[in-house]
């Protein structure tokens, strides 16, 4: 019995993810991941509840199946339209790979390139007051060693204002504990930057490290899960999810808010804007490439949010000696 003939669609999905993605584009293994995730779900999606995914071909990957996907993902799946646009732009750009790899493919590539992306409504984006995340962070059980991981974390979220996935890829490499304490964060694009940090949360993370049984090597993760595994971002959502909920029931606010581990990020941002830091400065403490990135998010929370005038307005130097009782100490050391 003769081998069976590999597919076209086998061989440029394995020449997109190998070679295109990470050697021609040099995406980063977050994006990788986002796009294997995407033609995952239309390829379970085309191959149905009883189908095999290997037996699928390029032809089956029509026009009228992609658009039929994505309203499955909206009404099936209740996704909002921004992740759809998301599975979509994955989708895009295998298919311009397709067109430059199989030529004799270009009519169905065009078609599939034509499917336009949605407009997505601007949801309001809610944020942590500063009594709030005292409430989540006090909620929080230290007599047990992944509670006080679970403080250090998120002590360590609303500190530098880092993105989710950030905070996952932390390495103990990245932490400075002599002082000045400092963290280095990898954003999008393979960007670094310092975030300084609070002497509180530098001693949570040292704490953290030194109730390991054996010796951390600089290249083992800064966090682990129970089974000792690096924390995923799912891990995370679901650690501020379940402090949340127990801050609610002491503080009602907690419980009419929409919060997930962006809102950690735009927290920090917003104690910055109230104390008067520059868009600039938030810019570069987020790792925005753009003031035009950060200015968009800030606006969304209103005047409440413009940092006050005159005699009320705290200066770096109060800010500096505050420390942690305000968490506007995240700019001054900038």
């Amino acid at each position: 019995m003769s081998p069976r003939k590999t597919s076209t669609l086998a061989t440029t999905l394995h020449g997109f993810f190998t070679d295109y993605l990470p050697c021609q584009r040099a995406l980063s293994p977050h994006t990788l991941h986002s796009y294997r995730d995407s033609l995952k779900l239309l390829l379970q999606f085309v191959a149905g509840k009883k189908g095999d995914p290997s037996q699928i071909t390029l032809e089956d990957l029509t026009v009228e199946r992609v658009a039929t996907f994505l309203q499955y993902l909206e009404t099936g799946r209740r996704n909002q339209s921004s992740t759809r646009n998301v599975r979509l732009s994955a989708i895009h750009s295998f298919f311009r790979y397709v067109g430059a790899q199989c030529p004799e493919h270009l009519a169905q590539v065009q078609r599939i390139l034509s499917v336009p992306f949605k407009r997505s409504a601007t949801r309001e984006i809610q944020h942590l007051s500063f009594d709030e995340i005292q409430a989540v962070l006090g909620a929080i059980d230290r007599s047990t060693g992944s509670g006080r991981r679970d403080l250090a974390l998120l002590s360590l979220m609303f500190n530098t204002g880092a993105r989710v996935s950030e905070i996952a890829g932390l390495q103990i490499a990245d932490l400075r504990l002599l002082p000045p304490p400092s963290i280095v964060l990898r954003g999008k694009g393979r960007k670094e930057r310092t975030c300084p940090l609070w002497l509180e949360t530098a001693h949570l993370l040292q704490k953290v490290l030194e109730e390991r049984s054996v010796a951390p090597r600089p290249s083992e993760p800064l966090f682990l899960n129970h089974r000792g595994q690096p924390v995923t971002r799912f891990g995370i959502r679901l650690i501020l999810r379940k402090h949340l909920r127990e801050a609610a029931k002491r503080t009602p606010s907690l419980k009419h808010k929409r919060l997930h581990p962006h809102s950690c990020r735009h927290s920090t941002a917003v104690h910055l804007l109230r104390s008067g830091v520059d868009l600039s400065t938030i810019a570069h403490w987020l790792g925005h490439a753009s003031v035009n990135t950060t200015n968009p998010c800030l606006t969304l929370f209103g005047s409440e949010t413009a940092p006050s005038r005159g005699k009320n307005r705290q200066s770096p130097k109060i800010l500096v000696t505050m420390k942690s009782d305000n968490l506007a100490i995240v700019g001054v050391y900038i």
